[in-house]
């Protein structure tokens, strides 16, 4: 599973929307969207500040994470940001690869 660090804003409609419904219809429907695609919420919270809403997603693939961010995004009532979280372990596999690399100007 690929899992993701996911942080949005509401737009003033979205902001609506959340009075209106409340948090927890808006959680049902995150859970509705994820398992859709055959993923899960490892955790939701709401926040204020910069961020509104704060979540943990698991996904079967990359592709399924874009398919909702951009599903979300032209809604127009959120702003969001997606992360790629990564385990230690995949952290080492990828400081064991060999990556040929040179710097501008080297």
């Amino acid at each position: 599973m690929a899992k993701f660090l996911i942080q949005a804003t509401y737009t003033p409609e979205g902001a609506k929307g959340l009075l209106k419904e409340g948090a927890g219809g808006r959680r049902a429907a995150v859970d509705h969207v994820v398992a859709g695609l055959g993923g899960t919420v490892e955790a939701m919270y709401f926040a204020f500040g910069e961020d509104d809403f704060v979540g943990i997603l698991d996904f079967p693939d990359t592709v399924s994470m874009a398919a909702v961010s951009l599903s979300v995004k032209a809604s127009g009532a959120l702003r969001t940001r997606a992360t790629p979280l990564l385990t230690i372990d995949e952290i080492d596999e990828a400081a064991r690869r060999q990556v040929s690399f040179r710097p501008p100007g080297a």
